[in-house]
């Protein structure tokens, strides 16, 4: 039997740009299923792990920046979305969730495939939908039809975010012979207008005269797509102003003019006073930098952050003003308002950028081999056009600590967890043809490698796979690495290669040990070819801890830090 409701659903979806879907297999979402794969304007993949399957729809509409649908059969399956409805909605990513149900008279009746579905993600989506269990009656197929609609306008209304709909359905669930797929052409759709914040006059002139007061002000923009139009007002406000900007990798706004090698002298409480700032303004999401947090926690500033829907987010602690407007446009107001910034206080900071570059540049010289000299190397060979997909854990550090990229960074700092990191990657593969490069470590890696368990091609993606058998970055923590139990119930050990996988998948695979194989490695990695390509680096994990060591000490050294930045501020 076709229920024209979920074409109409699916026509609604079309209508409203909804160009993607992702499916997980099963019977009881057959209708949603049968209904995405056969409409003409919208491109359904399918993917029969569900967790990956969610990531994967999360790293298409990171790039999209417009909802991909995910459907799913009724049960468990619609619980392992869970992990990346939980990273979309702190990232602000727009995802449309359909899991099929049960009618709600066999939910706890012990009937198979059956769980509460119900707002089953909580605090985790915008909102929750409950789509008609029957459609005998005019008034059910309307209210339908304007679920569809609210759900998806408020998946793109700032901040965008996943929504959930829940859609009971009752057999039979596939059409019967000779039954046609109606859509129809102009289905009823109804669109939210919502403009943008902005600052009153009274406000502007307020908080001019604050400003005139401050000369020591910094700007530190959080996690966000590439902007050119923010980053040259940046740019502006750090050469011309003497405005320090801080950058973390994420935050996709490093220039040569920012500073993004912080984490290597802050920390350092004789450094403390003399870098504080007078006003810190911040914008975007989250910052890597625990060290740039509790340096801005402790240093009293106060804080004032741009937020077009006005919610509070007061991450350093000293939050003083929101300020309901968009980023580019109180940019731009301010460095035309502005007062003469203190030049002492940029060229501290500005020094201590030059100093850690410079040493950067020596300590990588004589390294051994390791992974995060080895990681050097790799950074310098990514093509500037490719997407550069980081895990979590120390991928992410290591990159964030080696400075300024040219390409786009994309991680999940959301939540901040290692699953998804490959089906995230995976999912930038179906939106683009440039380049998608994944840095992550062996334990990411090997939690989330059914990201490839799939039948679309993936030729564009590069593999950066740093294995040091074990999760390194516990043996950078004071706690865990002082206790016994480190290798076995914390660094968790592993064996594990890619080989295999790459066998079974159909990936190029190479691995190195030392730097003159990955230096021959590298020379043809971003070669076109049909197929992914991984790159294994491996190393020892308490190698590379000395290694990690090793290039702190020499930074704090070069920098003139007064005591040795702690592991803890990983």
């Amino acid at each position: 039997m076709i229920i024209q409701p979920i074409l109409d659903l699916v026509a609604i979806c079309a209508k409203k740009g909804i160009a993607n879907a992702i499916l997980s297999p099963g019977s009881r979402c057959a209708p949603l299923t049968l209904a995405f794969a056969r409409h003409p304007d919208i491109h359904s993949r399918t993917v029969s792990d569900e967790r990956s399957a969610a990531f994967i729809a999360l790293g298409m509409a990171q790039q999209l920046a417009q909802p991909v649908v995910l459907v799913c059969t009724s049960g468990s399956a619609a619980l392992n979305y869970y992990p990346a409805i939980a990273e979309a909605y702190f990232q602000q990513v727009p995802l449309l969730i359909l899991t099929a149900d049960r009618p709600p008279e066999w939910i706890d009746q012990w009937d198979g495939q059956t769980i509460y579905q119900e707002e089953v993600f909580g605090k985790h989506v915008k909102k929750s939908f409950r789509f008609p269990d029957s459609f005998s009656n005019e008034d059910q197929i309307w209210h339908a039809g304007r679920i569809v609609n609210e759900a998806i306008n408020l998946s793109k209304q700032f901040p965008a975010g996943p929504v959930h709909i829940n859609i009971p359905l009752r057999e039979p669930f596939y059409p019967a012979e000779g039954e046609k797929f109606e859509y129809p052409e102009h289905p009823r759709e109804f669109t939210t207008v919502s403009g943008q914040s902005q600052l009153t006059e009274e406000s502007l002139k307020l908080i001019k005269n604050r400003l005139a007061e401050v000369r020591k002000l910094m700007i530190v923009p959080g996690q966000q797509k590439p902007n050119p139009q923010i980053q040259k007002l940046l740019e502006a406000l750090a050469k011309d102003q003497n405005v320090v900007v801080v950058t973390d990798t994420i935050s996709n706004l490093q220039s040569e003019h920012t500073i993004s090698l912080h984490d290597h002298w802050l920390g350092n409480e004789n450094l403390q006073a003399e870098l504080a700032p007078d006003l810190v303004i911040s914008f975007g999401k989250s910052v890597i930098s625990k060290s740039l947090k509790q340096f801005l926690r402790k240093s009293g500033a106060s804080h004032w952050h741009i937020q077009p829907d006005g919610q509070s987010r007061d991450t350093f602690q000293h939050l003083t003003r929101i300020l309901p407007c968009a980023s580019v446009e109180f940019l731009g107001w301010l460095g035309e308002n502005l007062a003469p910034q203190d030049e002492q206080f940029f060229g501290r900071w500005d020094g201590l950028e030059k100093r850690a570059q410079e040493a950067l540049l020596s300590a990588f010289s004589s390294l051994e081999f390791g992974e995060y000299p080895a990681l050097y190397s790799v950074l310098g060979k990514i093509p500037q056009l490719s997407k550069l997909h980081l895990a979590n854990s120390m991928a992410v550090r290591y990159v964030n600590f080696l400075g300024r990229r040219e390409q786009e960074v994309i991680c999940n700092r959301g939540t901040s967890g290692i699953d998804g990191s490959n089906s995230t990657a995976v999912g930038c593969t179906f939106t683009t043809k440039d380049p998608v490069t994944l840095i992550t470590g062996d334990m990411a890696f090997f939690y989330d490698r059914n990201a490839f368990w799939h039948n679309y091609a993936m030729p564009n993606l590069r593999i950066i796979l740093l294995n040091n058998h074990a999760g390194g970055i516990f043996r950078l923590i004071d706690g865990p690495a002082k206790q016994p139990e480190l290798e076995e119930f914390f660094e968790t050990k592993q064996q594990l290669t890619a080989q295999h996988l790459a066998t079974e998948f159909g990936f190029f695979y190479s691995k190195v040990i030392n730097k003159e194989e990955l230096e021959a490695a590298l020379s043809d990695f971003y070669e076109p070819s049909l197929h992914p390509k991984i790159l294994e680096i491996e190393t020892s994990s308490p190698k590379n801890a000395e290694i990690l060591k090793s290039v702190k000490e020499r930074m704090r050294l070069s920098t003139d830090d007064g005591q040795q930045s702690t592991a803890a501020e990983l």
